[in-house]
This record gives structure tokens, sequence and C-alpha cells, in this order.
């Protein structure tokens, strides 16, 4: 969207990622409620509207969040859903209220529980229309395609894509909040059990649970609330997919690669000058293609740029310093806000043992929402910060 006002971050909060005994409303409420604290908000009314990203939970799950924190009443509390893209959206959502006047202050939390509501090792449920879905192309299937054809294509092999597992877990190693840390080696993974070639288990993200939080506000409401480390956004968008039942590239992404340039021309930022981004790695294959599609690197050059060690710590741009949902797992209503919170955290420098160093000055999020026939993904979600202090 073109900002029509300045918008910043005043505060954000997270849950630890995992598998939780208490439901998605109650995450989303820790979250939202970490978020109030950390922009000097003693009284919930102050916040104007609410938007929740919640992908499985149904009607009247917004209310839910907000009800036990005194702020269901007045306020216009709103849900999105667009599957994964869901938290990110919701954040949107609460950016344009803010950059329109329609709000000085608003809040979005992404929040799920899949512990609580699915069985274990069942895939989500494809729309009824969907061709393409209901003959067996569910996501670690399509994945698994779109892995095949880049390695028959550039000669990537089944190790580099391990390689990235072995890169996220290690950036969340030191994470209080991530599900999924430490040392593991390549061998592990490749010999982990295979769900659909060459993608082995250690290769998805898990179907975890957890809640992200974000406050915006205009210029003004920072410096009543005397926020001393405002996050800027320089830039959100909300694309949908495509629609065209022509032959894809599936080595790239389309709707990735159309929201990044109206990212960056809205933005005014260009990808070489982006020091970090949270980014949708469900799987390895994931962020080995979108290193091309957000324009990190040349087309079929991203195995050059994991190998070169660019998308770590002290490489060109730190890929998912939180250790992405390789580590974090993904519950699918809450990963877009917890990767917007992780940035913050990291553009304010307060990622102890995590913090990547010199502290970022631009962070970058991407996340895309579910699947359609006739389309690489329904939607995509980006967001652009900057320090502002």
């Amino acid at each position: 969207m073109k900002m029509q006002r300045e918008v910043f971050i005043a505060g954000v909060g997270e849950t630890v990622f995992g598998k939780h005994n208490v439901d998605y409303d109650v995450l989303g409420r820790q979250a939202a409620f970490q978020a109030l604290q950390a922009s000097n908000i003693d009284r919930p009314d102050v916040v104007q509207t609410a938007y929740v990203g919640n992908g499985l939970n149904g009607m009247g799950a917004a209310q839910r969040v907000f009800r036990d924190l005194g702020m269901c009443g007045k306020l216009a509390i709103i849900r999105v859903e667009s599957a994964c893209s869901a938290g990110a959206m919701a954040v949107y959502s609460a950016i344009k209220d803010v950059t329109t006047g329609v709000a000085d202050i608003s809040i979005g939390v992404g929040c799920e529980n899949h512990t609580m509501h699915r069985a274990t090792g069942t895939a989500f449920a494809m729309g009824m229309d969907d061709v393409e879905g209901m003959q067996g192309a569910v996501m670690t299937g399509k994945y698994a395609m779109r892995a095949n054809r880049y390695m028959h294509e550039t000669g990537a092999t089944i190790e580099d894509l391990a390689m990235i597992t072995v890169k996220n877990r290690k950036h969340a190693t030191n994470n209080p909040h991530a599900w999924f840390k430490g040392d593991i080696s390549v061998e592990a993974i490749v010999n982990s059990r295979m769900i659909a070639y060459p993608l082995t288990l250690q290769q998805c993200c898990g179907i975890s649970d957890g809640a992200g939080a974000v406050i915006v506000c205009s210029k003004e409401m920072v410096k009543k609330l005397g926020i001393e480390k405002p996050v800027k956004v320089a830039g959100a968008v909300v694309q949908s997919g495509p629609y065209h039942n022509r032959p894809r590239d599936i080595t790239g992404d389309d709707i990735t690669e159309s929201s990044a340039q109206q990212l960056y021309e809205e933005s005014g930022i260009g990808p070489e000058e982006v020091d970090i981004v949270e980014l949708h790695d469900a799987f390895t294959i994931a962020e080995l293609l979108y290193y091309e599609c957000l324009g990190m690197c040349k087309k079929g050059d991203g195995l050059k740029y994991l190998r070169d060690g660019q998308s770590t710590y002290g490489g060109q741009c730190v890929f998912s310093p939180r250790g992405g949902m390789l580590s974090y797992g993904h519950p699918i209503g809450a990963s877009g806000a917890a990767q917007i919170a992780a940035n913050v955290k990291q553009l304010r420098g307060e990622c102890e043992g995590y913090q990547v160093d010199p502290i970022p000055k631009v962070a970058l999020s991407h996340v895309t929402g579910g699947g359609l026939g006739g389309t690489e993904h329904a939607a995509c979600t980006m967001h652009m910060l900057t320090k502002a202090w």
C-alpha cells in the first residue's frame, strides 16, 4: 500500500512456539499482553482497532483473544484468514488503519493451536473445487516437485537442501522462543524419514502452536507513549496469486516476485539494502527459491548464494535469524505476526545470543498463504521495516 502518513511499530510480543496445552485464544492473549506492555500501554481501551489472524477456529475467534484483556466493547475487532499469511495480514490491516487515519493505534495478532484441534499426521483439507489439491497436490507434494525440478536444473543435491536446516537450527540455538534448535548434521537430516522425495522429515517445518502480536501507531502516538526505539513501517504489501491454467515455472514464484517488486518500489528500498529477512521457509527448498524470487541473487544463483554463506551471519543478508519456520514450526495463523515481532527485536538489538551484528537497519518479512488451483499461492504478505531512532 502507499503510505498516506507514517506508521511505526510501538511494541511486539510472541509466545514460545511448540506444543501447548492452552488454546489459541490464550496464546494470542499472552502475545497481545506482551505487546501492550512493550508499548507502555496500561489501558487497553487506548487501542482503537484490532485484527486477529487465525486459520482454524471459526466464528468469534478474534473476540475471544481480546475478551479477557477487557478490550471487547466499542473496539472494532476483526478476524482475517489467508492460511499461512493470516498473521501478517492482520498486521497489514492494522497498518492500513493507521496510515489512512482510521486509527492512531491498532494491533495485529496471529495465533493458532494445532495440537488441540488436529489429529497428528493429517494434512490440511483442500477446497472441494481445488482440482490440483484434490488430486494430491498438497503443500509437501508441491514443494517436493519444485525441489526435484530445481535440482535437475542447477545440480543442487539433497545435501545442499539439508544445509538450510543446519543453518536455521544453528541460528535458533540461543532463541528461547524456538522449538527445534542446536546442531544437527547433514547426515541426520538426509537420513530422517522420507516425506516426499527429496524432502525428508527434517526438511519440513513442524506443525506447532504459538502466537505473535504487533502494535502499530502514528508518529504522534509514538511520542505520547514515550517509545524510545520506534520501528518505521517503510512498506507493506498484500497480493493475491495470479490465476492461470498455463504451464508454470515451479522454480520461481510469481506472487513472491511481484509482491517483492511492489514492496521495493513503494518503500524505496532495494534488495541490496536489506540486512535480514524472515522468510516462509516451510520447506528447505522454499528458502533456496526465495533467494532468487526476492532479488537477492540472479535466477539460478540461489545455490551459489547458499554455498557461499551469503544467507547467514557474516553474509550479504541473514535469512531467518530467529531460526525460521524450520526451527519454530509453523502454526499457520501465527507465523506472519511472529516474523514481524522477531524483526523488530533484531532492529532494536534485543536478541541476546542470536543478535545479528552489526545491528540491522532494514528488515524484510515474507509469508505466502495457502494454495489454489491455477496459482502458486493464494496470498502473499510482505513488510519492510527500518530503524527510526
